[in-house]
């Protein structure tokens, strides 16, 4: 059984350990700078595997040399957001956070594919990319998979059905200026377009944009875990079973979508090794116009951790 590398052992890491356990997916190794509480939760996660039928071992501190062998490190360590917050107001604080961990994964993996999950995600990919020197397949976001959650479980109340009946996508930054495509979005084969009114559209993408914010603001101290755990365990099952399926991840772009330089959510193949190809889309004049817009808006994101960093 092949390694996922989890670093940070807050809610999301510690939850997506949990998950990839109990799946037998894969062993489980989990670091935080706060060795014990690493250790602690990974002790616990195996002891709950006795009423399993999981072989998965996981271990857990705060030493990188435990991501050796990682097929996938996941990075979920940094600053959550607090109330009133946006993924924007964290760049300075995670940036450093980002750089040092990174470093640290990959010289102790350095094979691995790298799954980001720090926010602000498209940026923090970005960084991610620069510090590892790994070539762009071996690189990507947790994206639109997380937003396209969101919005199935508000289509599918809307419409009655259960969410995994609806399939969408998303494009675009992971944040207020996601772009959700109508036209590439159903249920049960059927076009939502068809099955609810613009309007009604509109206000369940606004919904999934906010998800996180409304959870943030329920909570009080602490950030959404669930949806997200659940999120990059789909895009970690993609790869390490070599689905080729075909799922929304910020990644970097080369001419792709007609976007340069940037990671920002796209539909891809993942499989073996990371993603495969952009599953490039053919976009309405609005829907070209927002993705445009939400690609200046990482763009200045990572003009801004250029500044800070001296990259």
């Amino acid at each position: 059984m092949r390694k996922v590398g989890i670093v940070g052992a807050g809610q999301v890491g510690a939850t997506l350990a949990q998950r990839v356990a109990e799946s037998a997916l894969a062993h489980v190794a989990l670091v935080d700078v706060q060795e014990g509480m690493a250790r602690g939760k990974a002790l616990d996660i195996a002891q709950s595997l006795a009423f399993l039928s999981s072989p998965a071992e996981v271990e857990g501190g705060g030493d990188y040399s435990l991501l050796e062998g990682s097929s996938v490190v996941v990075v979920t360590a940094g600053f959550p957001r607090k109330p009133g917050m946006s993924r924007d107001d964290l760049i300075a604080r995670n940036a450093e956070v980002v750089r040092d961990v990174v470093k640290r994964a990959c010289d102790a993996a350095p094979r691995a594919v790298l799954v980001m999950v720090t926010n602000p995600l498209d940026a923090m990919s970005w960084l991610a990319w620069r510090v590892s020197g790994f070539e762009r397949h071996r690189v990507l976001g947790m994206a639109g998979t997380l937003d396209c959650a969101r919005f199935q479980y508000y289509a599918g109340r809307a419409l009655g059905v259960p969410p995994s009946e609806i399939r969408c996508m998303i494009m675009g930054s992971h944040g207020d200026s996601m772009v959700v495509l109508p036209g590439y979005s159903q249920a049960g084969g059927i076009p939502l377009q068809r099955l609810l009114p613009r309007e009604e559209l509109d206000e369940l993408a606004a919904r999934a944009r906010d998800g996180g914010a409304e959870i943030v603001s329920l909570l009080g101290s602490g950030s959404a875990f669930y949806a997200p755990s659940a999120a990059v365990f789909r895009l970690l099952k993609a790869m390490m079973e070599d689905e080729d399926s075909i799922l929304p991840a910020s990644v970097l772009l080369e001419g792709e979508m007609g976007i340069e330089g940037i990671f920002m959510g796209v539909p891809v193949v993942l499989g073996e090794g990371g993603w495969k190809r952009v599953v490039e889309l053919d976009l309405d004049p609005e829907e070209r116009e927002a993705l445009t817009r939400s690609a200046e808006h990482i763009r200045g994101q990572i003009e801004r951790l250029k500044e800070n960093l001296r990259f």
